[in-house]
């Protein structure tokens, strides 16, 4: 590795270390995960883009990457940022390293870097802005690169669902006679297979399919997907939802979670640096028990502006009193902030994905 790569923050932190992947520039919310494993699945998760990655688990790259570990068909990362990066990975199935697996998408990285006092950083101040570029002689002006980070949108200016959702209508067959139709805000695919895994059929629509085309499917039920970005923004999707909502079981996962709300006339905002990782804990306020979540989000639903839209909060997290989980009082529509399909982190919470099912007409 000759490379070497620089990574410039909003406030004017400037970060060297050794560059990885592809020799290029990126631009992006800088955030971090918190799961020790997964990073193949994370860097493939459609919610990240528009986001610049930095684990906190100091060793990546450790087992190397095969494709079944993907949540999609590419890497959806801006750049990656990580302390350690493995020289020699070794794993009996891995196909390829990460270095290769990221220039194959034109996605830098750096390695080298003090990701604990980043992160402390990102906890105290926020989610922060940033560019990360990676060369071989000349390093970039740094003032120049500071101007690029600061001129660039937030991710609240940008419609980011409508570059990870499908392009057109994907069935996927199941075993059994139940049929869903998932609106793709950017969905991942274990999602999908672990519906299929149910005997459920599958029929994946973008984002911007209407109510009309939604319904001439004849769905047993609807499943709002994960995604990145603002969820105010798609107010396409919100349409749609808010249309369907009295004629299908739904569910909404992740981003789905905060869309439902926005359809039924509630608020989200952003937090201040989100959920990320395979260990975040959410209490049931129902069963009073605590399970251990895979998120990756960084807006969340305002609890406050609940109250006559017909929702209930039913599930918290435990670290930030924020809302992980809501229930319709008189429809058959519930969803959840976190990932029931794992993929990664823990296989707790696929009863999720049970429950849902045992809503669908002919289950």
């Amino acid at each position: 590795m000759n490379k070497k790569a620089i990574l410039v923050l909003e406030d004017g932190t400037a970060v060297r270390g050794v560059g990885f992947g592809a020799e290029t520039e990126a631009f992006g919310e800088v955030v971090f995960s918190t799961g020790m494993t997964g990073y193949v699945e994370s860097l493939t998760d459609p919610s990240y883009n528009g986001h610049i990655l930095m684990p906190t688990y100091p060793l990546i790259g450790n087992y190397n990457v095969h494709p079944e570990w993907f949540e999609s068909d590419k890497v959806w990362v801006e750049g990656f940022v990580v302390k350690e990066l493995c020289r020699h990975p070794s794993h009996w199935r891995g196909i390829k390293t990460v270095d290769e697996f990221l220039k194959e998408f034109d996605v830098p990285g750096i390695a080298g870097v003090d990701t604990r006092a980043l992160t402390i950083k990102i906890r105290s101040y926020g989610t922060l802005k940033g560019g990360l570029v990676t060369y071989e002689d000349v390093e970039p002006d740094v003032e120049e690169l500071l101007e690029k980070v600061r001129k660039q949108p937030s991710v609240s200016e940008k419609d980011l669902v409508s570059e990870t959702t499908r392009k057109e209508i994907t069935s996927f067959e199941g075993k059994g006679k139940s049929k869903v139709v998932l609106i793709d805000c950017g969905v991942k695919m274990n999602i999908v297979r672990s519906l299929l895994n149910r005997g459920v059929s599958v029929i994946a629509v973008p984002a911007k399919t209407g109510a009309a085309q939604i319904e001439a499917l004849d769905p047993d039920g609807i499943l709002i997907s994960n995604g990145p970005g603002d969820p105010a923004v798609v107010t396409y999707v919100h349409k749609t939802v808010k249309q369907l909502m009295e004629k299908y079981p739904m569910m909404g996962i992740c981003y789905g979670n905060q869309i439902l709300a926005l359809a039924a006339g509630a608020k989200t905002f952003k937090l201040k640096f989100g959920h990320r990782g395979g260990n975040q804990p959410v209490k049931d306020l129902q069963t009073g028990k605590v399970h251990i979540t895979s998120q990756n989000h960084g807006f969340a639903i305002d609890p406050d502006s609940l109250p006559g839209t017909g929702f209930r909060v039913t599930k918290v997290n435990c670290n930030d009193g924020t809302v992980e989980g809501i229930d319709h009082e008189e429809l058959p529509i519930f969803s959840v902030q976190y990932h029931p399909e794992d993929s990664p982190g823990p296989w707790d919470n696929q009863y999720l994905l049970d429950r849902f099912v045992g809503m669908l007409r002919g289950a």
